[in-house]
This record gives C-alpha cells, structure tokens and sequence, in this order.
C-alpha cells in the first residue's frame, strides 16, 4: 500500500504562530497562501478577539485555524470530506483549538439551515466550482452587524449588489477580496 502524501501550512501569527497545520492530498485542496492570509489578516485586524468566524468550505483549516491564533472567540468549520474532517480534528487535538467547531456536511447546507450568525465568514472554495456565488445567496442572514466575508478563487470576483467591496488582491492564481453587505 503507498504511502499518503501530507501536506501542511504553518500558522503565521497569534498564539499558535509558527505552528504546522497538515491535511491529506485531495483534489481542490490547496491552502490560502501564506502572504494571502496575511494580507486577509491585516485587513481584518491582527486582534480577532470576541469575534465569531465561520470557514465555510474548510479544507486545510488554514483560515480557521489563524483566526482562533489570532483570539476569534469561536470558529466553525464545515467540511464534508471525511478525511479532512480527520485531519482538521487531529489538528485541533494537537493545538488545544477548544474554540474550534467542525461540522460534518455540506457547507451551502449548513449555511441554508443554521439559526447561528458570524462576524467574519471565510468562503474558499474548490477553484473553478461556481461554489462562492452560491454560498454568497445564503450569507446575508448569517451576518452580524458589520460583518464581512472573505473570498477567494482562480478567478477576479465580482458580487452582486448589495454586497460592497472593502478590498481586494490578487497573488499568482489567487483572486481574493474581503466584502461586507449592504451600504456603508
């Protein structure tokens, strides 16, 4: 029998900086870049203490995981491969992520039937999928006041009104930009 290839992606600031997250080889999956998540990062604030954060289409965990290093009060994870859910909870064992929630399923699922609303949503998913256009429709009711929504894909992004850009960049194949809703 081969042997699983593991990949990993350290953490870049907070209390787990330095820290490796590592998740199997599965096709779609590849990590936020590591100057990606920290520009996402500067945007959003060094500090995430008292916020609330959902990572809608998981993967690595590499968002979610530098929130809760970064004090996100909580952070919900959604994935649906079973041997990224492993990998993700063997992760969260291993740091002591006890403000760390991993829902099994699917994530446009997940955000049609939860009553929970989030101060920041991470919506990164498998490039090419047409998945971040669907999961923004079911995002404005789980938005708390001034939230905002992160996005990324191989892709520039354009959102709908009224979803309003706050920034935006681009690192090699990776378009991203943070959002909010409604006006200023």
């Amino acid at each position: 029998m081969a042997a699983r290839r593991t990949n990993s992606v350290r953490i870049i600031a907070g209390q787990w900086r330095g820290r490796l997250v590592t998740f199997p080889a599965a096709a779609g999956l590849r990590p936020t870049p590591d100057r990606v998540r920290e520009t996402l990062f500067n945007w959003l604030g060094q500090d995430l203490t008292g916020k609330s954060c959902l990572d809608l289409f998981a993967g690595s965990g590499a968002l979610g995981f530098e929130a809760l290093s970064r004090g996100a009060r909580e952070v919900v994870l959604v994935e649906r491969s079973m041997p990224i859910r492993r990998a993700l909870a063997a992760n969260a064992d291993r740091l002591g992520a006890e403000r760390m929630r991993l829902i099994a399923g699917d994530a446009l699922e997940f955000a049609a039937t939860t009553p929970e609303r989030f101060d920041i949503v991470f919506v990164d998913p498998p490039y090419g999928s047409g998945l971040a256009e669907a999961a923004l429709r079911q995002l404005p009711r789980l938005l708390n006041v001034d939230a905002l929504v992160y996005v990324e894909s191989d892709r520039a992004f354009s959102a709908p009104q009224p979803w309003r850009r706050v920034r935006e960049g681009r690192a090699g194949a990776a378009h991203y930009c943070l959002i909010g809703w409604g006006e200023e």
